[in-house]
């Protein structure tokens, strides 16, 4: 290690690390190189699902490849004889069927043929005689650019001609998928210039110098460039696509976990530059000092990342193993290329504020110091005052209701919602996206009489057959992804399992929902406290002791109640949502206590070295003072990276972005401020145990 800790800084090779740095970014960008990938989010299901057995059966009958274009008319009126002239046609008894009317817009479009002709249906009118709807039967397709394409000509052709006084909407599965592949194009663009933006703003404004602020930043950059390719590598190598939710979230992570590692490093270099006249040994010193807190940081998080992998839902195996890879980089990133670019340049780099040899450290004399030596002389009011905030705030998380329906994903509305949202009114809400029930032929009759009785069915209608299963197409009530509509698919399914012989499975928009549902519950049961037993073995290797290990992250998990209560308060109260996205819970536990730990490990660790001269209590001051403004720095660059989430339309990146974000500022303003130092003084020496006997952390 101290081979290449020295080849890393040395006077005459630090250049040559920065070339190898720029050689391996050149291979990820180039010969490495990942393929585009899809940027639409998939359910990710595992194949033995209730859902996934019926999808594969449904590929087994006829018009199997086969998908919907659901057209909506809205009048504010009933409509006029002209309107419905045009929206239905005129009957032909000859062709035994509608001529005319919008459906003939479309016959290019359809896959459906009558007679050897291709057919539209004719479009449905409700009850009040004000919503007319013509579903369009398509070509089931992946591609994302074909699905847009489609979908644009079928808006624009559903538009011309039509009589004035009239609304039209696309939803149905073509436009839940057109609108949801919209709301990820371009977005990965728009999340890293925000987030570049962010980072840079807030680089400067730490360092105040025109020119430190650039080297991490095109550090961190190039590590986010190729934690991009390198990590979809990596997931093609395990069978795994990436969707856009999982790099978008891959950037934040590293733009956040890289800058907080370089500007540790930064911080503990500037420091060693006052006692080193050498600014190549300095940089040594401070990769010795900083090395052990950075890897136990990034350690802990990719630890915690792949514990994802265990998980049932292929979305949550791809995140972790991709993110994982991600900070890898960023943790090499900042040990290796960050030291060797900052020696490269000189203490000039720190203009005009350039550390000089021999210079005072004002830290202890500074604010965090203060705070310190003021939170050491009442440590057990100070703690109990902080752990009463947290508490507070924990009591806003009661009542949170978890689980958004099809129409509540967006921030904003897109237009398959609104028509989705109409069709709900006027007709069974459940017409446009049927439940589909697999039968064994020979049962669908009596499937179809079970199926009725139960209670939100509000038609059945027996369909396509192979010879083996039969196809029943179930309409409900409710609306789509509600939890009305989630009981009347466990209904469904307990109900038909008492007919023998059927072997009925149930399937579709709402039970594939409700099975997502289940799946997200199945894995926060064991993913959670995976977490936490690696976190607490990470921190135990790291501080060779125990009652600290418990203490911190029995903080951290406070903070994370803390921060649900306090955003599921600004969610209702402000915001006006009326639940969590189901993927909310498990990625904010992860990334609060993965990333939230990591100033606890930043502060301790300088706390364990320090206290090895100065003993507990004078260590942890000093500790204080010398981490509390990085610290702080990083905690509220992390928490602004996270908010950039924001940008982005789903509902489910927008709410962890607020929750991570002020679970962070949680962390880094109150818990590893007063919390943590308070109990370390409650505790003293103890704080150690069960270690005797202090030594500092090595690296290299």
């Amino acid at each position: 290690m101290n081979l290449l800790l020295n080849f890393i800084t040395g006077r005459k090779t630090a250049w040559v690390t920065l070339l190898i740095g720029l050689v391996f970014a050149g291979m990820a960008f180039g010969p490495l190189r990942a393929a585009t990938t899809e940027t639409a989010p998939t359910n990710g299901l595992p194949s033995t699902s209730e859902t996934a057995l019926v999808n594969a059966a449904l590929e087994t009958l006829p018009g199997s490849d086969a998908t919907a274009a659901v057209l909506v008319y809205k009048s504010e009126s009933k409509f006029t004889d002209d309107q419905l002239k045009w929206l239905q046609g005129e009957f032909d008894p000859m062709a035994q069927m509608p001529v005319g009317g919008v459906n003939e817009k479309f016959l290019e479009f359809t896959n459906l043929e009558i007679q050897g002709q291709p057919f539209v249906p004719p479009a449905q009118v409700s009850e009040d005689g004000m919503v007319a709807v013509v579903t369009v039967p398509l070509e089931q397709t992946d591609e994302v650019e074909v699905v847009a394409e489609r979908a644009a000509e079928l808006r624009e052709l559903a538009k011309e001609d039509m009589p004035s006084g009239l609304e039209v909407y696309l939803t149905g599965p073509e436009g839940f998928q057109a609108d949801l592949n919209n709301v990820f194009a371009g977005a990965d663009f728009t999340l890293l210039l925000s987030t570049v933006i962010v980072v840079a703003v807030l680089l400067l404004v730490t360092y105040r110098s025109p020119v430190l602020w650039l080297v991490p930043l095109l550090v961190v950059g190039v590590a986010d460039g190729m934690a991009g390719q390198l990590g979809r590598q990596v997931a093609t190598l395990f069978g795994m696509v990436p969707d856009g939710s999982v790099t978008g979230i891959l950037s934040v992570l590293v733009f956040g976990a890289g800058t907080n590692y370089a500007l540790l490093l930064i911080a503990r270099y500037r420091e060693e530059l006052l006692l080193h006249e050498d600014r190549y040994a300095a940089m040594r010193a401070a990769v010795r000092g900083a090395g052990p807190a950075i890897l136990a940081s990034g350690g802990t998080v990719t630890l915690a990342l792949l514990t994802l992998t265990f998980a049932e839902l292929g979305g949550n195996r791809t995140l972790g193993l991709v993110c994982a890879t991600g900070i890898i980089i960023a943790m090499i990133s900042a040990l290796l290329v960050l030291p060797a670019a900052l020696v490269v340049f000189g203490r000039g780099l720190f203009w005009p504020f350039v550390p000089k040899f021999g210079g005072e450290n004002k830290s202890l004399r500074g604010l965090w110091g203060k705070l310190g030596k003021a939170v050491s002389k009442r440590p057990a009011v100070v703690s109990v005052f902080g752990v009463l905030v947290l508490i507070g705030l924990s009591l806003g998380s009661t009542g949170i209701q978890v689980g958004l329906s099809s129409t509540e994903q967006f921030r904003e509305k897109p237009e398959a919602v609104f028509g989705q949202e109409i069709l709900a009114e006027a007709f069974p809400a459940g017409a446009t996206t049927p439940t589909n029930v697999i039968v064994n032929a020979g049962s669908e009759a009596a499937a179809k009489s079970v199926a009725e009785k139960v209670n939100g069915v509000a038609e059945v209608a027996i369909g396509e057959t192979n010879g083996e299963v039969v196809a029943l197409s179930v309409v409900l009530d409710a609306t789509a992804g509600s939890e009305e509509a989630y009981q009347a698919i466990r209904d469904l399914r307990t109900e038909l399992a008492t007919l023998e012989g059927a072997d009925a499975l149930v399937g579709g928009l709402d039970a594939e929902q409700l099975d997502v549902k289940t799946a997200y519950e199945n894995d926060q049961l064991l993913v959670i406290p995976l977490i936490l037993l690696l976190v607490f073995l990470v921190l135990v290797l790291l501080l060779r002791s125990l009652l600290a290990p418990v203490l911190l992250l029995a903080t951290v998990v406070a903070s994370f109640f803390a921060a649900m209560g306090a955003s599921w308060l600004i969610f209702q109260n402000l915001l006006g949502l009326p639940a969590l996205d189901l993927s909310v819970f498990l990625y904010a536990f992860l990334f609060l206590v993965a990333l939230g730990v990591d100033y606890n490990i930043f502060l301790v660790s300088r706390a364990q070295e320090e206290a090895v001269k100065h003993g507990t209590r004078e260590g942890m001051v000093r500790a204080l003072s010398a981490t509390g403004g990085v610290i702080t720095s990083a905690g509220i660059l992390l928490a602004a990276v996270f908010a950039v989430l924001g940008v982005l339309p789903l509902i489910a990146l927008y709410q962890i972005g607020i929750i991570v974000c002020i679970g962070v500022l949680l962390d880094t303003l109150l818990v590893r401020t007063v919390i943590v130092p308070a109990l370390a003084f409650m505790t003293g020496d103890k704080f150690w145990w069960p270690r005797k006997k202090l030594t500092a952390p090595k690296f290299g």
